[in-house]
């Protein structure tokens, strides 16, 4: 009589049957081997697709607010409250710019900006409407724009009050067919020669929603006053050196204006801040709707491999009967199931 071989020993010649019924399973059902497989690669690359998306995405809408200039903060009069006896208006001025600068330590970098439209004569005896932003040096800091030829205007050129601009480059494209062609002209506002010094763009596109137009030119704020009649400004643009400083140097920035000017007039202190919170919050929502969407694939692919798991299983009822009936236990059926 054979001696009954130990346990341990069951269990590799188990083993190594379970091998075999799976290589044997597989050449005799390639087909749904692949499938299966297939259903398993498409449900995960699909979570894993969707929640690289879902990042990816968010990150570029956080980056493209940036650009515009996350530590940025900008400050306009926006009237007063009605009163029955009339009172001059009562607009921001370079002296709050100033004032600002000694009270809030956190900014680094300030900025006025007058608007002014001029109609200019370009090549060709054509005129064309020309959008006149005067500023400061700083401004190219504030508002992270590009210099794409040549330099933006400094210090010195406001000092001296030179006659300077730069242009935006699709206005230097229009008018004089390339940015480096554009450097060195002459554009007269208002009888004034003013020469080219550069051409520049913002760091992101804001398709005219932003004070930068396609047919904008920056010159010295120095020298625009030239063409005003007072020194009020539309606004004033400051920058601090951490976005964390934003909100309470926003704060600082209101109470300063609220001392130096009448109670009733209305200033809108602002900063992209909270825009930077609803891409964020906006972002993560699409993120979990790709995500549901993934699920869905996931889950479909999951029934798949069920209903393939549920046909080896029906296939396999006579082998499954007779190995029960050789002593077969639980856990190597399941193993068979699986195989």
């Amino acid at each position: 009589m054979s001696a009954i071989p130990p346990p341990a020993a069951r269990r590799k010649l188990s083993y190594a049957e379970l091998l075999n019924f799976a290589r044997d399973s597989f050449n005799t059902h390639r087909v749904r081997f692949i499938l299966t497989s297939l259903g398993m690669v498409i449900g995960t690359a699909s979570l894993i697709l969707v929640t690289t998306i879902g990042l990816t995405g968010k990150q570029y809408i956080v980056s493209q607010i940036q650009a515009i200039g996350a530590n940025m903060i900008y400050a306009e009069y926006q009237g007063g409250a009605p009163r029955i006896t009339a009172v001059p208006p009562d607009p921001l001025t370079l002296d709050d710019l100033d004032a600002v600068r000694a009270q809030v330590p956190d900014v680094t970098y300030a900025s006025p900006l007058v608007v002014l439209d001029e109609r200019i004569s370009v090549p060709g005896g054509r005129e064309k409407d020309l959008r006149v932003l005067g500023v400061a040096p700083a401004y190219k800091q504030v508002r992270n724009l590009i210099v794409v030829a040549g330099r933006f205007f400094d210090e010195d050129d406001s000092t001296a009050r030179n006659k300077v601009g730069v242009i935006t480059e699709k206005l230097a494209q229009q008018l004089y067919g390339s940015q480096d062609a554009a450097i060195g002209q002459t554009v007269k506002l208002s009888g004034l020669p003013f020469t080219i010094i550069g051409t520049f763009r913002e760091g992101v596109e804001t398709f005219g929603q932003s004070e930068v137009q396609d047919n904008s030119m920056a010159i010295p704020y120095s020298v625009s006053r030239i063409f005003t009649p007072d020194n009020a400004v539309k606004q004033i643009f400051f920058s601090v050196s951490d976005p964390t400083l934003v909100e309470p140097a926003t704060e600082q920035i209101k109470r300063v204006f609220q001392a130096r000017h009448r109670p009733e007039s209305l200033y809108d202190v602002s900063n992209l801040t909270q825009l930077v919170s609803v891409a964020n919050r906006t972002a993560d929502a699409l993120t979990v709707v790709l995500l549901l969407i993934a699920l869905v694939v996931l889950l479909v692919s999951g029934i798949g491999i069920m209903n393939i798991m549920l046909a080896t299983v029906s296939a396999r009822i006579r082998e499954i009967g007779i190995r029960k009936a050789l002593g077969a236990t639980q856990r190597e059926i399941r193993f068979q199931f699986l195989s």
